[in-house]
C-alpha cells in the first residue's frame, strides 16, 4: 500500500469509526427502550396493575447525582496520562512533550468544565 492510498484511508477510517460509535449508542438506547416497553406490556398482559410511579421509574433514566464529578475526574485523569506520556517519550527535541501537553489541554478543560457544572448546578447540596 503506497502513501497516497494510506493518506486517503486514515480520514475515511476516522469518520467511519465515529459513525459506528454513534450507531452503537443509538442502537443500544433503542434496544433498552424496546425491552422496557416489552416488560410493561408483559406485566399488563398478565393482569398486573402498574402504578404511574412505576411506569415513570421504568421509563426515565436519572443520572447519578455525582455523575459530573465522576466524568470530570475521568477526563482529568486522561489529561494527566497524556501529559505523562509526553514526559516519558524519549525525544531530545521536546516536541513530543509540547504536542502531548497541547493535546492533554483538551480533556483537561472538559474535565474542569464537568466539575464546574457540578458546582454551579448545586448537585453537591442534593447528594
Amino acid at each position: 500500500m503506497n502513501e497516497g492510498t494510506l493518506a486517503l484511508l486514515v480520514p475515511f477510517a476516522f469518520f467511519l469509526l465515529v459513525g459506528v460509535i454513534v450507531w452503537m449508542i443509538l442502537h443500544f438506547r433503542h434496544k433498552s427502550n424496546t425491552e422496557t416497553q416489552e416488560t410493561i406490556r408483559l406485566a399488563v398482559d398478565k393482569g398486573n396493575e402498574l402504578s404511574p410511579e412505576l411506569i415513570e421509574q421504568l421509563g426515565n433514566f436519572r443520572a447519578h447525582p455525582k455523575r459530573d464529578v465522576r466524568v470530570g475526574t475521568m477526563w482529568i485523569a486522561i489529561a494527566i496520562g497524556l501529559a505523562l506520556m509526553g514526559v516519558f517519550v524519549p525525544d531530545p527535541s521536546n516536541s513530543a512533550l509540547q504536542g502531548l501537553l497541547a493535546t492533554a489541554a483538551i480533556p483537561l478543560m472538559i474535565g474542569v468544565a464537568y466539575l464546574a457544572m457540578y458546582r454551579l448546578t448545586g448537585r453537591d447540596k442534593q447528594a
